[in-house]
This record gives structure tokens, C-alpha cells and sequence, in this order.
């Protein structure tokens, strides 16, 4: 079924195509901005293990694993009874997750490429799914999350970390209405599909949810701001990124896109801060679980064992 949210002229394939070519660009300069995702995200990433249930021992599904930095935190806590399946759209990038992988002695981690919404998984096998900043991304993610629910056994839990409100977002904000300008195109939504704030509508995520089939949905949000030595170091980290922002401007001249690049920057600089530089973001969790199967009520029961 085709999700709703979805606007019609948007070719779901045509995109998820771009997607992939854009991060098998950005795969390495993503993977060298490792450290600064780490700081970032390690309060939200650990809350986003816990809410999905990750315990040692456990199956787990890390979808749009990209470079796996989130997934080195699972294997560590799966532990080596466990195991880790990290998928990705972009071969580039999930290869460097493997090596990652490899690298800190993860053994129990393994990577397949794959389409979040069409996910090459047995149903009902996996103890918990986590996605961080990945499900925002999706032309559908309807259908990425019914996928989750499809991969989880019976009583797992999934969690996705996405971004929020768009006021709450100003960087986010700042970066695409600038890139917009000057490449001389109107304002967007910024809650279209397939976009960096599109999940972060109130309540939005926590509707498709529940439409997916989860029970026991929660939504938690976290302040999460990225500090860096300066503005300049953000954009550095966007330009490493597979961002809207570089496909935008990158259908402007060198000049004119190096002109939007410094107001970008000028526009950041009220960030700054006695100690550098922190760029406010608004991050939403949302958890979920697949219901259990119905035990027989005591009643039931009961009658059976009279008959």
C-alpha cells in the first residue's frame, strides 16, 4: 500500500536511487565524522537501546545502519552470544560498517544491503530493531516501520530516533531555506516525505506507529546540541554528509554556491558560544512493541479443563 503521506509527483524508486548514490558518495567523509556523531548522539543513542529492549544475548535489526557507529553500541551490548544484522541502502557506506565492525572485534555483526521498506529478513526473527536518524529518509516509512514490525518476534521492541519540530530544528531550518534561495527555489515543506524534519510533525510518528501494528507506543523527546569548535566545523560536517543542502546547491556555479555556503555560515554564527559553538536540535524517540501472543483467559481455561 502506498502511504498517504507520500505526494504523488515523488517517484519512490527514482528517490531511493539518488539516496543510494548520494551516500555511496558521502560513505567516507561520514565514516571520518565519527567522533562528533558520537558525541552527539550517545545519550540519545543508549536511550534508543533501551527503549528497544537490546539485552545481552539478543537478535537485533539495525536499519539505515549507514557507517554502524550505533552498531558497534548494540554488538557490545548483545554481547558475543548475540548478533547484529546492520542493513543499508548503500553498499559503499555498509561496507565501511563491516570493517568497523571488524575493526573493534565485533564477530557477532553482519551487514546486508537493503531497502529499509523491503527488508530481506525472516518474519518474527529478530528480538529487537532499532533506526537511528534513518526512517525520516524513507519515501515511505509506513512501510519501513510495518517492515520492522514484520521482523520482530512476538513481544520485541523497535525504536527510531528521528528529528523533531522544525522550529525546534533551526539549523536543519537555516541550512535548506538558505540553499533554497539562492538556488532561486520557493520555500519548502518541511514535512515532505523523504526529508530531514518530515517525522517531526507532533504526534506523526506515533500515528504510523500504530498503523504499522505496535502496541505500547511512547514518544520521547531529546534536546540534543551539537557542539563543535565553530559554525564552520558543522558545515564541514554537512558538506560529509548525504544532505538536501549539497544536492541543492549542487546545481548552482562554484560561486554561487561558495555565496550560500558563507551566509550559511554567517547565519550559524549566532550559535557561537564562549566555548565555541552549539547548534540546537530537538530529536524525538519513539518506541514500540509487537504484541505478544494471547494467552488463553483463566475462564477459558478453566471451562476447557471442566469439559
Amino acid at each position: 500500500m502506498t502511504n498517504p503521506l507520500i505526494a504523488p509527483e515523488v517517484d519512490a524508486q527514482a528517490f531511493k536511487t539518488a539516496i543510494r548514490s548520494e551516500w555511496d558518495r558521502a560513505a567516507p567523509g561520514w565514516n571520518g565524522h565519527a567522533p562528533q556523531l558520537r558525541q552527539w548522539l550517545d545519550r540519545a543513542t543508549e536511550a534508543m537501546l533501551e527503549m528497544a529492549g537490546v539485552t545481552k544475548g539478543a537478535r537485533v535489526l539495525d536499519v539505515a545502519a549507514g557507517a554502524g557507529d550505533q552498531t558497534l553500541d548494540v554488538a557490545r551490548r548483545v554481547g558475543p552470544d548475540g548478533f547484529v544484522l546492520a542493513t543499508d541502502l548503500s553498499p559503499v557506506i555498509l561496507a565501511l560498517a563491516q570493517d568497523n565492525a571488524r575493526r573493534a572485534g565485533h564477530a557477532n555483526v553482519q551487514t546486508e544491503v537493503s531497502d529499509g521498506e523491503k527488508l530481506p529478513v525472516e518474519t518474527a526473527s529478530f528480538d529487537a530493531v532499532v533506526c537511528r536518524l534513518g526512517l525520516m529518509l524513507f519515501p515511505n516509512p509506513l512501510d519501513g516501520l510495518r517492515e520492522m514490525h514484520r521482523a520482530l518476534k512476538p513481544g520485541g521492541g523497535a525504536c527510531t530516533l528521528v528529528f523533531g519540530r522544525p522550529e525546534r530544528n533551526p539549523c536543519v531550518t537555516t541550512l535548506m531555506s538558505t540553499a533554497m534561495k539562492h538556488a532561486g527555489l520557493a520555500p519548502r515543506d518541511p514535512f515532505q516525505p523523504g526529508t530531514l524534519l518530515s517525522l517531526g510533525r507532533p504526534g506523526l510518528i506515533d500515528g504510523l506507529f500504530k498503523e504499522a501494528g505496535f502496541t505500547e507506543v511512547a514518544t520521547t523527546t531529546i534536546d540534543a546540541p551539537f557542539k563543535l569548535p565553530s559554525a564552520r566545523h558543522y558545515l564541514d560536517f554537512v558538506r560529509a554528509s548525504a544532505s538536501p543542502v549539497r544536492q541543492i546547491l549542487g546545481r548552482l556555479s562554484d560561486s554561487a554556491a561558495a555565496a550560500a555556503w558563507a551566509e550559511m555560515e554567517e547565519r550559524l554564527a549566532a550559535f557561537n558560544t564562549p566555548s565555541g559553538w552549539e547548534g540546537p536540535n530537538e530529536l524525538l524517540l519513539t518506541a514500540g512493541r509487537r504484541s505478544p501472543p494471547q494467552q488463553p483467559s483463566t475462564a477459558t481455561s478453566e471451562s476447557t479443563a471442566a469439559g
